[in-house]
């Protein structure tokens, strides 16, 4: 009795055993230049894992294989870990999707798992991660600004430098470019990057300067510039030599980020604040130039109301001109030649406006006021141009012309009196055509005899498509065969991976036409079925030869030439045996 009671324990326990397979994630919220572990864990051998795409993030490491199974007590466990290390591109959302093995027949997903990544934080330097062979290890990114309490308007710039020292700097990427919300901005160029002598918190090192910006508050208040964050590639010194004595340096990335950077801007004083102001910053010259100030009837003239210096130049508008009535002035045509430098913006705007008089006279243009705040004095500056005469030499005087049409207006024929009454009416009727004889009801009535033939030729149609036994053959031939080798395609440029989707996808061929599975995948076993089915015994050996092949390339060295010829040499054999295999 004792030893059934045993035998029905073991049973019940086999059959709540449950396949369990699932991702874990090292932190679920991250900085840009941080990074994060992602473990696949499952209690059984699954077969074709199915690593998700990643899309978001950078693969630093993996994916590395952890197996381990013990006994105690007589009861057995197994786990199985393939784990990656991770750097997230960008801020933002990312979801990590899903991954699958197969076991039994049975496909097995985990869930999906979102990660928050945000601005960069402050990293401390292990000191276990310095390299015993350099102590005065450096690698700082900095943003110096000009000015951190600036008036509205005021420019100030931002010069980002990459300070480094006993590491060999072989490139860099931009993890996360700096956000200038509420700043007018535009980068300076730099031509070529170029390696300086300085010193950082008095440590004496090397700079490059990587990115130069100037900037131009619009608004008062507290403004925040988001942090820049770089992946750069560096090669350090190890503690390490090799056979010749020669000092072993590393290939690895870091990222490092210029940590966000807060703006006080000083409101424009309310004291003494012109009216009209607007809202020009710096130091001004204005001019108020016509192109001549004698015309005849007909002839026009160009006023020019120019602004030029040294301020935020692209950031205001200039006064308009006030002309009298007798003048008509057409809206202006505005030109900028402004240069941008670290400065600041310096030229000169010009708004240029045609006139053209309607009567003979004399008529003056009023002075007109430019109103700027004067960042050397802290005070505002008012310029007052002259008043501009205008001599039209002919034409029509203008009381004339008034008097003129004050009389033709009076005037009105006795044929227009009445023009505004029509003498006839169009009636519309209120009433609505009945459906029935409408050209929609005859639509309607016709429709299915249209539409009848249609189909009956649809389906004749499909019927001899689906009589086309070979047709349909090498359709679903093609169709097999890119998508077992599509994930092999998308990994060509990845040689370990890319063998190994390709063996998997010959492994997975094989399972769906010979109703094999992966333990009955030996090389005799699968010669001897395949000739069974009447496969070319030359077809067969190449495909015997790609699978061994596929396990020795991922541990010896390959070109992408040879990596493309696999790839088309798997195609083709895949190919011929779907149409020889019966």
């Amino acid at each position: 009795m004792k030893r059934y009671l045993i035998l029905l324990l073991f049973t019940f326990q086999g059959l709540m055993a449950q396949v369990q397979f699932e991702a874990r994630v090292s932190k679920n919220t991250l900085g840009v230049n941080e990074r994060l572990r992602i473990d696949f864990i499952m209690n059984v051998d699954g077969d074709n894992f199915d690593q998700p795409s990643f899309d978001g993030f950078k693969i630093v490491a993996g994916p590395s294989q952890q197996i381990s199974q013990s006994w105690v007590n007589g009861r057995s466990s197994f786990q199985k870990i393939y784990s990656y290390i991770l750097q997230p591109n960008q801020k933002g959302t990312v979801n990590i999707k899903q991954a699958a093995i197969e076991y039994n027949g049975q496909t097995y997903k985990t869930s999906p798992i979102k990660i928050v990544v945000t601005n960069a934080v402050a990293q401390e330097r292990d000191p276990n991660d310095r390299p015993q062979g350099s102590p005065n290890e450096m690698l700082n990114l900095v943003a110096e600004i000009s000015k951190t309490s600036p008036y509205l308007n005021e420019p100030i710039t931002v010069v980002y430098k990459l300070y480094f020292n006993n590491i060999n700097v072989t490139g860099f990427k931009e993890l996360a470019k700096p956000k200038y919300n509420d700043f007018w901005n535009q980068n300076i160029d730099i031509k070529q990057l170029s390696v300086e002598q300085g010193s950082y918190q008095g440590e004496r090192c090397y700079f490059v300067v990587l990115k130069k910006t100037i900037l131009y508050p619009q608004k008062a208040g507290r403004l925040t510039i988001e942090p820049l964050s770089l992946d750069i590639g560096v090669q350090l010194p190890t503690n390490r030599r090799d056979m010749f004595g020669q000092m072993i340096i590393t290939d690895d990335n870091k990222v490092v980020s210029a940590g966000a950077k807060t703006i006080n801007v000083r409101p424009l004083p309310e004291s003494g604040k012109p009216e009209g102001f607007g809202g020009a910053v710096g130091n001004f010259d204005f001019t108020v130039t016509p192109s001549k100030t004698t015309l005849k009837n007909g002839e026009s003239l160009d006023l020019f109301v120019t602004a030029s210096g040294n301020g935020n130049m692209k950031l205001f508008t200039l006064p308009k001109p006030v002309v009298p009535n007798a003048l008509e002035m057409y809206d202006p045509v505005h030109d900028e030649k402004v240069t941008t430098s670290l400065s600041g913006m310096s030229g000169k705007i010009t708004d240029k406006y045609t006139i053209i008089p309607q009567y003979k006279g004399k008529y003056a243009i009023k002075p007109m006021q430019f109103s700027y705040f004067d960042l050397n004095s802290g005070s505002y500056k008012t310029i007052t141009s002259k008043e501009i005469m205008i001599d039209v030499l002919d034409g029509p005087m203008q009381a004339e012309a008034n008097a003129s049409a004050n009389t033709a207006k009076n005037v009105i024929s006795k044929t227009e009196q009445f023009k505004y009454i029509k003498p006839k009416t169009t009636l519309v009727a209120i009433a609505r055509n009945d459906f029935y004889g409408s050209d929609l009801y005859y639509t309607l009535l016709f429709m299915p005899f249209v539409i009848l033939p249609i189909i009956v030729l649809a389906k004749k149609r499909k019927e001899a498509i689906d009589g086309d036994v070979t047709g349909n053959r090498i359709r679903m031939n093609n169709k097999l065969a890119k998508k077992y080798l599509s994930q092999a395609k998308k990994q060509l440029n990845n040689k370990e991976a890319f063998y190994i989707a390709l063996e998997k996808a010959m492994h997975n061929f094989l399972k769906a036409k010979l109703h094999i599975e992966t333990s009955e995948m030996s090389k005799d076993n699968i010669r001897e079925l395949l000739l069974s089915r009447n496969a070319n015994p030359e077809t067969v050996q190449s495909f015997i030869n790609l699978t061994e092949n596929c396990e020795f390339a991922r541990y010896a060295p390959a070109s992408s030439a040879s990596i493309q010829q696999d790839y088309d040499k798997a195609v083709l054999i895949i190919s011929e045996l779907e149409k020889q295999i019966v």
